[in-house]
C-alpha cells in the first residue's frame, strides 16, 4: 500500500475497509507494529501508565511525548504516526501550537487531543498551520478525575446527543480523525456513519472504521485488563504473531466481538 497518509485512511473508510491502530513507544515495537501491517501507530500518553508506572496519564509531559515520538519515528515504516498532546498542553490555542510543534518536529505526522466543542478554535488554528489533528471523545483519560473514574460515556440520551454534536463540530473544525473510547456500540456506529472522517474505536464496538488497542494490553502484559481487550499473545505465543493476529482480526471483522463492547 505504501506510505499511509490521511488520504489513504479516507479512501479506506469510503471503501468500507477496516484499518488498525496500535500504540508504540519505542523503535523496536514501532518496527514490529509496522511489520504486522497496522496502518497507524499511536504514541499514546498511556505511556504514563504502562512505561512510567503512574496510575493515570496526567503526569505525562510534552517532553516525555516528544522523546518517545522521536524513538518511534526512527523506526521508519509506512504507518502514520500519531502523537498524544498530554494533559494541559493544549488549554489555549497558543499553548497547543507550541506543544504540537514539538511533537511534529520530533516525528509525529498528526497530533491527538481529548475534548469536545471547546477545542474547535484550537483544532482550526492547528489545521490552518499544517498540523493534522485527531480528536478523542467518549472516555477521555485525561479527564478521569472529572468523570470519577474510568467509566463508559454516552449511555443516556443526553450524553449520546452531546457526544454526537461534539463529533460533528470537531469534524467541521478540521479534525481528520476521531477516536471514540468506551461508548455504547450503537452510538459509535451511528457517529461513524454520520461523519465523513474515519472513526477509530476502543471499547466502542465493531461499527467504527478502525480499532486501536494499547500494545501492553493486547499482549497480555497489563495487570488490569479492560473488558474491551483481547489477549492476542495468549492465542499465538509470540509478539510478532500477536500483533499480526490483532491486525487480521480487525480487518476480518472478528474483533471486537460482543464480549468486548458496551451496550
Amino acid at each position: 500500500m505504501g506510505k499511509i497518509t490521511i488520504s489513504t485512511l479516507d479512501r479506506m473508510k469510503t471503501a468500507g475497509e477496516k484499518f488498525v491502530c496500535i500504540t508504540a513507544y519505542d523503535a523496536t515495537f514501532a518496527r514490529l507494529v509496522n511489520e504486522a501491517g497496522a496502518e497507524t501507530i499511536l504514541v499514546g500518553d498511556s505511556l504514563g501508565m504502562v512505561l512510567q508506572g503512574h496510575d493515570s496519564t496526567i503526569p505525562v509531559t510534552v517532553e516525555d511525548m516528544a522523546y518517545h515520538t522521536a524513538c518511534v519515528a526512527r523506526a521508519g515504516g509506512d504507518a502514520l504516526v500519531i502523537a498524544d498532546l498530554p494533559f494541559m498542553s493544549y488549554d489555549r490555542p497558543e499553548t497547543a501550537m507550541d506543544s504540537a510543534t514539538a511533537l511534529m518536529q520530533a516525528g509525529a505526522q498528526m497530533v491527538k487531543m481529548e475534548g469536545g466543542v471547546w477545542l474547535s478554535d484550537t483544532i482550526s488554528a492547528l489545521v490552518e498551520r499544517g498540523i493534522p489533528v485527531c480528536a478523542h471523545l467518549g472516555l477521555t483519560p485525561q479527564s478521569v478525575n472529572a468523570f470519577g473514574g474510568f467509566k463508559v460515556q454516552g449511555r443516556t440520551p443526553k450524553e449520546a446527543k452531546s457526544i454526537l454534536a461534539d463529533a460533528v463540530e470537531i469534524q467541521d473544525a478540521g479534525a481528520a480523525l476521531l477516536v471514540l473510547e468506551c461508548v455504547p456500540a450503537p452510538l459509535a456506529a451511528d457517529i461513524s456513519s454520520k461523519l465523513d472522517i474515519p472513526v477509530i474505536g476502543i471499547g466502542a464496538g465493531a461499527g467504527t472504521d478502525a480499532q486501536v488497542l494499547v500494545l501492553h494490553d493486547l499482549l497480555g502484559l497489563s495487570p488490569r485488563v479492560p473488558r474491551f481487550v483481547r489477549n492476542f499473545m495468549a492465542e499465538t505465543g509470540s509478539v510478532q504473531d500477536a500483533l499480526a493476529a490483532f491486525v487480521a482480526a480487525v480487518k476480518a471483522g472478528d474483533f471486537p466481538a460482543g464480549a468486548h463492547t458496551y451496550d
